[in-house]
């Protein structure tokens, strides 16, 4: 097992989901599942890739995914994954939630903020990319200061990869579905056509909520169970 690997233990998810688990399916059947998903998650750590562990500033959503991975195929009643995904998208976007009260995306500076922070997330993503090559691979792409738009996507994802090898892409939509969510709480729209599930690449548009580009797409979910945007 790759020393670098963020164990479960070390996640901040633990309690909350352990907390749902116990909710849903009684304290007893609870503690089985949950003690099953710790041995899941370890036995996909042995042959995960190095990613760079916590000093990837994308840990949380790669590990994060990974226990959504391990325990959804151990839910006694197997939900529809859109049943559990205002959960899965409270649970992971917390931060977006608070820093929803003090960022607004349709205010010119918090835009161009928020993409000095696209922008320097993608700069480590491509830094790192040589030592970690299955990482995230992140194109940026120059901010829009006329429009207010910030742009940039992958062409490889960690949870997509994962969930391809282990005949888990529907569970994916669960954890790319709630970037929506986490933008909405800024105030912003995301405009996605696909992410690495369902494309070739996950694009991301990020816009004021009151930006007019906003208005001019309509949000679907495909019949793949990914949040997609489609042109007016």
């Amino acid at each position: 097992m790759t020393n670098n690997h963020v164990q479960i233990t070390d996640l901040p998810y633990c309690e909350p989901i352990r907390e749902w688990l116990k909710t849903r399916y009684g304290e007893s059947t609870a503690a089985e599942i949950w003690k099953e998903t710790e041995d899941r998650y370890n036995e996909y750590l042995i042959d995960l890739p190095d990613y760079g562990g916590r000093k990837n500033v994308h840990a949380m959503a790669i590990y994060g995914g990974l226990i959504v991975f391990s325990i959804y195929p151990l839910l006694p009643d197997q939900p529809p994954v859109s049943e559990i995904q205002d959960f899965v998208a409270n649970l992971f976007m917390g931060p977006f939630v608070k820093l929803g009260k003090v960022i607004d995306l349709n205010r010119p500076f918090d835009m161009w903020l928020i993409n000095k922070v696209f922008q320097k997330t993608g700069d480590g993503d491509r830094r790192d990319i040589s030592k970690y090559p299955e990482s995230f691979i992140n194109v940026g792409e120059p901010y829009d200061k006329d429009n207010h738009i910030a742009r940039y996507s992958f062409t490889q994802c960690p949870n997509a990869e994962f969930a391809k090898k282990h005949d888990l892409l529907h569970v994916l939509p669960v954890l790319c579905n709630s970037d929506f969510f986490g933008i909405e709480q800024l105030h912003g729209t995301l405009i996605r056509c696909g992410t690495c599930g369902n494309s070739d690449h996950c694009d991301y548009c990020v816009v004021g909520n009151r930006n007019p580009m906003a208005k001019e797409y309509d949000i679907e979910t495909d019949d793949k169970g990914f949040i997609v945007s489609r042109k007016k």
